[in-house]
């Protein structure tokens, strides 16, 4: 698992290093297209690892509600708190690829 990670980590840099190349004017920052296309990736990467992040709080709150009834409503606050920190990051990142426009 860890290898297959390390191979997408590593496949993602590469392809991405063509976007940090330098453009046609010395000194220029970078393209519109550029920074859009980092927007863009940056909100993939985002929304994924939110995803995956949601799914496993989701699923740890379920199996210690199972297993520890009692303790339902400070397992679900503790849930919606961390759900909702989770959700901020992917809203944060779409905050900025409109301002990347």
């Amino acid at each position: 698992m860890k290898n297959k990670l390390f191979l997408l980590v590593l496949s993602l840099l590469a392809l991405a290093s063509p976007m940090l190349a330098q453009g046609t004017a010395a000194g220029a920052g970078p393209s519109d297209a550029t920074r859009l296309a980092a927007a863009y990736i940056a909100m993939g990467i985002a929304s994924g690892l939110c995803g995956l992040g949601q799914g496993r709080a989701t699923a740890s709150a379920a199996e210690a509600m199972a297993r520890n009834p009692g303790a339902i409503a400070a397992i679900r606050v503790a849930l919606i708190l961390g759900l909702v920190l989770i959700e901020s990051l992917a809203l944060y990142t779409l905050v900025i690829t409109f301002i990347a426009k």
